[in-house]
């Protein structure tokens, strides 16, 4: 795995010592000729919050960035977002079959258990922006 993911961005707007940088995610069709024909052609605009950023001043809305994180953070918050959620519902899925033999049952308490899975990550969603975070690599700063 790359020891860095990165994404270049456009700077959307900066306040309270957050850079919101807007980016566009594609996926290997994307630019395909073909592409407007194709179902599988797909491109998703994201925003990302930037907050340890150190030369901020420097920064304006309209400025081109690259976001990066860490390989090892983009692992973390893969496993945290799919992982874990699919571990759940699997392992209460089939311990609620096997204790009740009720597939209605098991399938409700799977999904109530995700529910409060991700009811936790929201109330932790400060904790975890400290530790999964991304930064701007100034060194490809490009200016439009």
């Amino acid at each position: 795995m790359s020891t860095r993911v990165s994404h270049s961005g456009i700077v959307d707007s900066i306040s309270n010592g957050c850079v919101r940088v807007r980016i566009q995610q594609t996926s290997s069709c994307a630019a395909c000729h073909v592409a407007s024909h194709c179902n599988a052609a797909e491109s998703k605009e994201k925003v990302v919050d930037v907050y340890d950023v150190s030369n901020i001043n420097s920064l304006k809305p309209g400025d081109i960035v690259v976001v990066y994180t860490s390989g090892k953070m983009a692992s973390r918050a893969l496993l945290m977002g799919f992982g874990i959620p699919f571990l759940i519902l699997v392992s209460v899925l089939t311990g609620v079959l096997w204790f009740t033999g009720n597939e209605g049952a098991s399938a409700i308490a799977a999904l109530f258990a995700l529910g409060l899975y991700y009811l936790v990550l929201y109330f932790c969603r400060d904790c975890i922006k400290q530790n999964i975070s991304f930064h701007i690599d100034y060194s490809n700063q490009l200016k439009q």
